[in-house]
């Protein structure tokens, strides 16, 4: 990651704090977790206190987003989560690509123990609850919309249902509960908040979006450097600094202010939406931890 200097990025609205409470008081009315991540940063945007707030409820992690991701490093990242006794998909919730493997795929493997002791005890019917969790803007509700479509309601009368979560009706015997965004209160590794906001779930508007955009150049170029000589047609130099490379992008694309100053500000802008929206490849921004390779 580049060394840029960047004000420490600290994120979390009062409402999250009710709503990890919310997932604590609600885990004995499902049978399964579902948590949505981004595929390009699986780690980084997973809350490390899911594991402790989900305690030892059966797990279905949903790699989101995967088509804006490396292939191959998304791979390896559901070997990593299968081997850490959660079962995985990768999946894009604007396409729906991979969607119609989760229903079976909870049903047949991650609830497989649950599903046949109902079976043997007349109770093959019973309907299969699942909360869905995950951090802000990481495609919850995309899935929940292309999951249910038409057949979306808020299921009443069910136990502790308030405000601030919805019981959404799939079919006849599935429903999911869905609970609002939440991150962690402190980010203890900043890495972990700059890729989170490099792919948009903190708000920009607490950001310096120019060494944000820096430290983003600053990867690519190191990791995927194709991505901008194709995409920017620019030269890259192993001595070109984050601000140079800014420079480069806003120069080629004619950012430029009066006196033949470089816009920066405008082509950080332009560098974050185009990785956001995939037009700079397919790119990950970890890969996974190596002592469990």
């Amino acid at each position: 990651m580049d060394n840029t200097d960047m004000k420490q990025i600290q994120w979390f609205p009062g409402h999250m704090a009710k709503t990890r409470r919310l997932i604590a008081s609600n885990l004995s009315l499902v049978d399964a977790v579902v948590e949505i991540v981004d595929a390009r940063s699986p780690l980084s945007s997973r809350n490390p206190e899911m594991d402790h707030m989900t305690k030892n409820k059966p797990r279905l992690v949903l790699l989101n987003k995967s088509d804006l991701a490396d292939e191959r490093t998304t791979q390896q990242w559901i070997n990593y989560f299968r081997r850490n006794d959660s079962e995985a998909l990768a999946v894009d919730c604007k396409s729906g690509k991979g969607l119609k493997s989760i229903l079976p795929t909870l049903k047949n493997t991650v609830l497989k123990e649950l599903m046949d002791k109902r079976e043997r005890n007349g109770m093959k019917g019973a309907a299969v609850r699942f909360m869905i969790v995950g951090i802000p803007n990481v495609g919850k509700s995309s899935l929940i919309n292309k999951l249910a479509g038409s057949k979306r309601a808020k299921v009443e009368d069910k136990p502790g249902v308030t405000r601030t979560k919805q019981w959404v009706k799939l079919d006849n015997n599935t429903e999911l509960l869905d609970m609002p965004g939440v991150l962690w209160p402190k980010f203890e590794d900043q890495s972990v908040a700059v890729r989170l906001a490099f792919t948009g779930a903190i708000s920009d508007d607490i950001l310096d979006i120019e060494t944000l955009a820096m430290k983003l150049l600053s990867y690519l170029a190191e990791n995927y450097p194709n991505s901008l000589t194709e995409r920017y047609k620019i030269e890259l130099s192993e001595e070109d600094t984050g601000l140079d490379l800014l420079e480069k992008v806003g120069k080629k694309r004619g950012m430029m202010i009066s006196g033949g100053e470089i816009n920066t500000e405008r082509a950080a802008i332009t560098v974050l939406d185009e990785f956001r929206s995939g037009k700079l490849g397919r790119i990950t921004l970890e890969a996974p931890p190596q002592k469990e390779q």
